[in-house]
């Protein structure tokens, strides 16, 4: 293997989500929000393959609920369980920060 595929290597693995931190790491999980939850529900959030994930959008949804469909996901509606690549910290985090509102990119 030459240096640059280590490189390359090493860098990817660098992207990947690890269950290792007990803090969340504000700044992972803000472009987690936005590169991979924004996938599917649209750049800013208002909605794309998936639902809006805006405050208002999620009003009607109780914290543990929305904690829940992020763990284990929503197989029948293609929305994928992140327990193993989130802590429970860091997807409560998550869940928090869209509850709140997160501001545009």
């Amino acid at each position: 293997m030459n240096a640059s595929m280590i490189g390359t290597a090493l860098a990817l693995l660098l992207l990947i989500p690890t269950r290792a931190a007990a803090i969340p790491d504000a700044t992972r999980l803000e472009h987690l929000l936005t590169q991979d939850c924004g996938a599917c529900h649209g750049l800013y959030l208002t909605g794309g393959l998936g639902p809006p994930l805006t405050p208002e959008a999620l009003a009607g949804h109780s914290r543990d609920s929305l904690i829940a469909t992020v763990t284990h996901g929503r197989p029948a509606r293609a929305m994928p369980g992140w327990a193993p690549l989130l802590s429970a910290d860091d997807i409560a985090w998550l869940v928090d920060r869209l509850l709140q509102g997160i501001p545009a990119p």
